[in-house]
């Protein structure tokens, strides 16, 4: 007998699906899946475990994963890539971005370079909370932008372009900048444009350079390095008075030149870059990736692991080589380094 319905038609009046009434038809049982082998690379359960279990410890619970890999592999300890590190925070559900970063138009912009320490540094200053509000203290500090060194720093009750003189000249001298060898980089903020700054640079013989208004990505090394430690876990809400604000900084800055890795310079400390051994340091941790590929060759496939490189040059707004206006434009200082 010929159906009065087609199985579409069925299916529509009584709100199934055709797949399930054709499948039920079937009497061929389903074939079972074949489990799916693992990569011969990839970590154990245990092994991810015990790698979450590092990254989760008290002294790495607060760190980026490229800050633990980097650190525990100055330790001679090798637990498996960077990447496979974040993989597991993401499996957890312990990764994530932070916050969107603001953009702003393309203008005319300066253009400096570094190769080598004390060519270009570049300062700012920024507010701290005080006590109460509407006490606030000013942090003012000077960064080397090859080697992300903080070569001085000072927290004032005001900003004052004497304090700021004070510090670059103390800086200068501490480094023992030559003449017509440093470039100084700033935005347009009242301390940084003012008489007493323009003339120390002028009879120091040192460069000037500053950032577009109300353009913050001109000066970005500065701006990060206040980033690092307004969202470093120990920074306070609020500062209970001038004294507990220098204690902080001094700690904390003692801390990023000598402690922190940083992404930029190859995961190397600013003070490793600064003063010349993060090459040092370098050989050394290709010397425990070799001994890791040799324990573990069928983690690291035909490739020979290698750290992070340092990186031979640092640039504030590097010009892009396929825009012929901006290839002959000189950038704002008459520093050699600068040149592009």
């Amino acid at each position: 007998m010929t159906p009065l319905w087609g199985t579409a038609a069925a299916c529509r009046l009584t709100g199934l699906s055709r797949a399930t009434i054709y499948r039920h038809r079937d009497p061929t049982p389903p074939k079972p899946r074949t489990p799916r082998r693992p990569s011969p690379s990839a970590l154990t359960e245990t092994e991810r475990q015990q790698v979450l279990d590092l990254l989760n410890s008290p002294p790495y619970q607060d760190l980026a994963p490229a800050q633990v890999w980097a650190r525990e592999l100055d330790e001679g300890r090798w637990w498996c890539s960077e990447s496979t590190m974040y993989r597991i925070l993401r499996a957890a559900g312990q990764n994530g971005e932070r916050r969107n970063q603001a953009t702003h138009p393309a203008r005319t912009k300066p253009e400096l370079v570094a190769d080598a320490a004390n060519q270009i540094w570049s300062w700012d200053i920024t507010k701290l909370r005080g006590p109460v509000k509407g006490v606030w203290y000013h942090l003012y500090t000077v960064i080397d932008i090859w080697s992300r060194y903080v070569v001085g720093h000072l927290v004032a009750t005001h900003e004052d372009g004497q304090l700021a003189e004070a510090l670059i000249a103390d800086a200068a001298a501490r480094e023992r900048v030559d003449p017509d060898q440093l470039t100084v980089h700033a935005d347009r903020g009242a301390a940084m444009t003012c008489k007493t700054i323009t003339q120390l640079l002028t009879d120091l013989k040192i460069g000037r350079s500053h950032s577009r208004p109300k353009t913050s990505n001109d000066n970005p090394y500065i701006e990060a390095s206040f980033k690092t430690l307004k969202y470093d876990p120990t920074f306070p809400d609020r500062f209970g008075s001038i004294q507990h604000a220098r204690q902080h900084c001094e700690a904390f800055y003692t801390y990023y030149n000598h402690e922190h890795r940083h992404s930029g310079i190859g995961l190397h400390t600013p003070a490793s870059v600064h003063h010349g051994t993060a090459g040092q340091i370098r050989q050394q941790r290709q010397h425990t990736l070799d001994a890791a590929r040799a324990a573990h060759p069928h983690r690291f496939g035909r490739r020979r692991p290698q750290p992070p490189r340092l990186p031979d040059r640092a640039w504030i707004n590097k010009p892009d080589n396929t825009a012929p206006d901006q290839s002959t434009t000189p950038p704002t200082t008459t520093h050699p380094a600068t040149q592009s």
